[in-house]
């Protein structure tokens, strides 16, 4: 059983920064990816970033050049370090985590974290 929780959402003004974490916790196995995603009302989720190891992070084409996957980071645990915000980053955030060990699979997503960007 994995449990994956994100924390560090709240309201931040244009131009601010704000940093998420994401912990990943239970019977955790082979990850090959950790990344964020992230959903506004009435819009499909999209891609925010996904790390897969060492040095390798894709970035949605949105945020790129302001959000950051930081390095070295604790085990199973993630962080989003975002900067620049607009109010078009305005939407809830999810932590997501892909396990592959053996021939088994799984995709987990933690319960989101509002972010609201706004003056």
């Amino acid at each position: 059983q994995v449990q994956v929780v994100e924390s560090g959402g709240g309201l931040v003004q244009p131009g601010g920064s704000l940093r998420l974490s994401c912990a990943a916790s239970g019977i955790i196995v082979g990850i090959v990816a950790m990344g964020w995603y992230r959903q506004a009302p009435g819009k499909q989720r999209e891609l925010v970033a996904r790390y897969t190891g060492g040095n390798n992070t894709h970035y949605g084409d949105s945020v790129k050049g302001r959000f950051t996957i930081p390095r070295g980071n604790a085990k199973n645990t993630v962080y989003l370090q975002m900067n620049s915000l607009k109010p078009e980053d305005t939407a809830v955030y999810y932590c997501n985590v892909e396990l592959g060990y053996g021939g088994v699979r799984g995709v987990y997503w933690g319960q989101g974290t509002q972010v609201t960007v706004s003056s």
